[in-house]
């Protein structure tokens, strides 16, 4: 792909943010491309929130659509042997993509059939079925989450680290609408159905962008970079964060090449070739004998000594106060009754331990993860929140916060903890954060309480 490609995109983008009109830039863009491909338009991104543009992340995610709509129809399409597998994470992307668009259509025609009728009885009815859609609809949280979580760490560990941060964004502005919609529904009788059509019809605008924006440009970059391990990345952690409306009804198990037994003939043939000019001498020393026009020479090559104990996971080391082995070390630590995650000081978030299955974690963590910018393993609109407070720890100003919420649909008490990790010199070596249910000790302070009543 040729640079003088990117430069341009970038220099009609540019016409676009500074207020050209989306008509002009069309025009433009017609000029020059017949077709582009997912990976220019991601490195177009990137070029634009990085170099001295003036462009921003927000402004990029506010021309979000207008940037999706200058591509329509141009994109070139990506083909991958084995995505249409039932059980692919491409198939059932689109698939789940098909099953809400489906109860969007529902959701439509039950808010036009509520305008039609005067029977209360009917109406009523129409109130509950929509409840029931906008449930239905409500999954897409899911299917973000699977993007954002698990497809977004691998696309940034490819160098795509703009469309994601973007995509964030307008992800969660979707979200913000969605509970709009849903709010205005369940006010249906007092708010009037023109209202929640309204409140409907914006989320449902942005909601149908988005999965042309999927479709067209993060999945064609996704399958332009990703390879089968990294699809088999996505399909193993899945499960984790369930699945809109749709499930899978298959395993998907590649096919992977083997060799023939021919060609494992001939390699194991050349193993024994090349073992056959080697001599093992009794001291475990290797030599080799090299023919030349000039005559013979000898290679010798003793291999190290391993100590067998030092690499040993079971091998008792100084830890604190004490001994340990690394496997102790791990087993106490996925033991603790809370989620540890800690963030190194280069901001790279380094570890977690394991101390429930993953799809019962507060705050879900996969591999994939592991590696990543901490700014990049939260939503955009915490950015702020994440920034102030790793500031604030780094520089010594604070030692720990400490914040709580409450999940009603988990019923749990969540306490947060971030905390600064420095050395004996007081160096600052990163941030532990550590996550607990607190619920149950509330409710023993409540029966104590209540008991003694």
């Amino acid at each position: 792909m040729a640079d003088e490609r990117i430069e341009i995109l970038k220099n009609i983008l540019l016409d676009l943010h500074h207020g050209a009109k989306a008509e002009a830039v069309q025009e433009e863009f017609n000029k020059h491309f017949t077709g582009v491909s997912a990976i220019e338009i991601s490195l177009m991104e990137h070029e634009l929130m990085t170099s001295d543009t003036g462009v921003t992340f927000e402004d990029v995610m506010s021309l979000c659509n207008v940037h999706a709509n200058l591509f329509k129809g141009v994109v070139k399409e990506v083909e991958i042997a084995d995505t249409d597998h039932p059980g692919h994470p491409v198939q059932i992307f689109k698939q789940e993509n098909l099953a809400l668009r489906a109860a969007l259509m529902r959701v439509r025609r039950l808010l036009d059939t509520y305008e039609r009728s005067d029977d209360e009885e009917m109406l009523m009815e129409i109130r509950k079925g929509l409840k029931r859609q906008l449930s239905l609809v409500e999954q897409f949280d899911r299917h973000y989450k699977r993007k954002e979580e698990l497809m977004f760490p691998i696309m940034e560990s490819y160098g795509h680290d703009s469309p994601p941060k973007v995509m964030w964004g307008v992800d969660d502005q979707i979200r913000d609408l969605f509970q709009e919609a849903k709010t205005a529904v369940e006010n249906l009788t007092n708010l009037g159905i023109e209202q929640v059509r309204e409140k409907f019809e914006n989320f449902a605008a942005e909601f149908e962008a988005m999965i042309f924006k999927e479709e067209s440009i993060l999945l064609m970059i996704l399958l332009e970079s990703f390879t089968q391990d990294d699809w088999l990345k996505v399909a193993e952690g899945s499960d984790v964060y369930d699945y809109a409306i749709i499930k899978p009804t298959e395993k998907w198990i590649p096919v992977r090449q083997s060799f023939s037994e021919e060609e494992k003939r001939t390699v194991e043939k050349n193993k024994s070739e090349a073992v056959a000019n080697d001599e093992l001498v009794s001291d475990g020393t290797i030599q080799q004998v090299i023919e030349t026009p000039e005559g013979q020479f000898t290679i010798s090559f003793k291999p190290k000594e391993q100590n067998a104990a030092a690499m040993s996971r079971e091998t008792q080391l100084p830890f604190g106060n004490g001994y340990l082995s690394v496997n102790q070390a791990n087993l106490i630590l996925n033991h603790l009754p809370m989620e540890i995650t800690f963030v190194n000081k280069e901001d790279i978030f380094q570890y977690y331990n394991d101390s429930v299955p993953a799809e019962e974690m507060i705050f879900k963590r996969m591999p994939s993860q592991v590696g990543r910018n901490v700014e990049l393993c939260h939503p955009p609109k915490f950015l702020e929140k994440v920034r102030f407070i790793f500031k604030e720890l780094r520089e010594g100003k604070r030692d720990k916060f400490v914040m709580w919420f409450k999940s009603e649909s988990r019923g749990k008490f969540v306490h947060v903890t971030y905390a600064a990790v420095r050395d004996e010199a007081g160096e600052f070596q990163g941030v532990l954060e550590y996550v607990q249910d607190i619920q149950p000790f509330r409710d023993i302070e409540e029966d104590f309480y209540r008991g003694v009543d």
